[in-house]
């Protein structure tokens, strides 16, 4: 039997495992994301717009067979209490023959979507990228088992790795003119890369069991979880599936790369803290109290980081754009400004799920998901008449209503209130919302050139920032700074 999640005071208190946790897959995830940045930026400014474009046309497809990848039938490894070794050889038998079904079926489907996009490369860049589903049963199921026992050490040290695969693989297909395949092998290899250092590294020596009776509760939960990501795929690529109908390739790469900036803190440096709170609120699922006590300090900290990141890329994002991707990318500038407005209401929003799912109620994220998806896909088709900027627009208009929607249904599950969460982020709010005032004054009164003026703006964006939490919010400081000394 694989061991139950212990009491935290059987073996180190549970704040310590977490904050262990956190440095360890936050750090590493920085590092990786520090490597693939490095690549991902020059590339950038190597390959073409029309590029990104056919590229994110395959990568619909890609999101939507991912949601069943099973994913979330691995995630039942970590939230159930108590798991047996034959469990775990059931869910890895699933997950290989789900995956082998999805990769044969994004072949089959290769040709409906090139067809759906009038553009024929897609279904042959399809049909190489179905080759990444091989990897994955060796990706999810080793991870949950480490997630499981909250070892996030051995993870970071595999998606360094990775990220050096992925980068390296990334600039040898820009700099030989691979062109948009460039796009599709790089995460391919990066994705054999983590499937191999993950598997030894979990020391997940063994066979599947193809005999799935008894798996029921497993697979129930991990129906539901997909269920939820089938949501999430709505809401995500719903833009993207509705704007490479109308828009040219040129404009849906402008505005896939500009959501792609937007989108670094949420889609980059949340899910790896999801990933340990969703192992932490499984250990204190039955504490209520705790539970919630434990959700309103991590909205805290995270829109601590997250509120000046947003902000800082609103008011910077012209000299940002012009020196990180270059003047062909000019246009993606007002759009990276419009979409960075609406990234804290989804910072916040994508908080909830870990919290629901560890207490046992993944029936939440399929509610809210739901919702949303009705939400956003109706105002992407509304907006999408405007063009990219109607396209941002969308997500300014349409994700404050749906966050609220969402606060309705997960707190009262979570046992947080709704001004609990609005006072964990009101010092972070303010003092974010005067850095951008006096960051817009400075910028107005300077005429420099793209990266002098970028230095400066971020300079002095931080340096308000940090003045304004220690003049008002010197209790957040503190609270922040125990928590990376380890004294809470």
């Amino acid at each position: 039997m694989v061991s139950p999640i212990s009491p935290p005071d059987q073996v180190e208190s549970l704040a310590s495992q977490v904050r262990n946790a956190v440095i360890w897959r936050s750090g590493t995830q920085i590092a990786a994301q520090l490597v693939q940045w490095a690549s991902t930026f020059l590339v950038i400014r190597i390959l073409s717009p029309g590029d990104y474009g056919l590229f994110a046309m395959t990568g619909v497809v890609m999101a939507f067979l991912n949601m069943l990848n099973g994913y979330g039938l691995a995630s039942a490894v970590v939230q159930q209490r108590d798991i047996t070794e034959r469990q775990v050889r059931q869910l890895f038998g699933m997950l290989i023959v789900l995956n082998l079904a999805l990769g044969t079926a994004q072949f089959m489907l290769a040709p409906l979507a090139a067809a759906y996009y009038r553009q024929p490369e897609v279904a042959h860049l399809l049909r190489v990228q179905a080759l990444i589903y091989i990897a994955t049963p060796f990706i999810a199921l080793p991870q949950a088992l480490l997630s499981r026992e909250m070892d996030f050490r051995l993870q970071g040290r595999v998606n360094i790795l990775s990220s050096v695969v992925g980068a390296a693989t990334a600039l040898t297909g820009a700099f030989a003119g691979w062109g948009v395949w460039t796009l599709v092998f790089a995460p391919m290899m990066l994705f054999a890369a983590r499937a191999a250092g993950i598997t030894i590294a979990a020391r997940m020596w063994i066979r599947p069991v193809f005999d799935f009776r008894g798996a029921g509760a497993l697979a129930r939960f991990g129906g539901m979880m997909a269920a939820s990501q089938l949501f999430w795929f709505l809401q995500s690529q719903a833009d993207v599936f509705i704007a490479g109908r109308h828009l040219t390739i040129h404009d849906l790469g402008i505005y896939t790369t500009s959501l792609f900036l937007a989108q670094i803190f949420v889609s980059k440096f949340v899910p790896p803290l999801n990933e340990v709170a969703f192992s932490a609120f499984a250990r204190i699922q039955h504490d209520r109290t705790a539970t919630a006590a434990a959700f309103v300090k991590g909205v805290r900290i995270v829109m601590l980081a997250a509120l000046p990141f947003y902000v800082g890329l609103a008011v910077t994002a012209e000299p940002l754009v012009l020196v990180m991707l270059g003047e062909k990318w000019a246009a993606a500038a007002p759009v990276v400004q419009l979409l960075a407005l609406a990234m804290p209401f989804m910072t916040l929003q994508v908080l909830f799920s870990p919290a629901c799912d560890a207490m046992g109620r993944p029936g939440i994220g399929v509610r809210t998901g739901a919702i949303g998806s009705v939400i956003l896909a109706t105002g992407f088709l509304i907006g999408v008449q405007w063009g990219v900027i109607g396209l941002s627009l969308t997500w300014i208009l349409c994700y404050p209503l749906y966050l609220a929607i969402s606060c309705s249904l997960a707190l009262p599950v979570i046992g947080a209130r709704l001004r609990d969460i609005a006072r964990a982020i009101a010092p972070s709010l303010l003092a974010a919302g005067v850095m951008a005032a006096i960051v817009v004054l400075v910028d107005r009164s300077v005429g420099w050139a793209p990266v002098p003026r970028l230095l400066l703006l971020v300079s002095v964006g931080a340096a308000i920032y940090g003045a304004m939490l220690i003049l008002f919010a010197r209790p957040l400081v503190r609270e922040t700074v125990a928590l990376v000394r380890n004294r809470v």
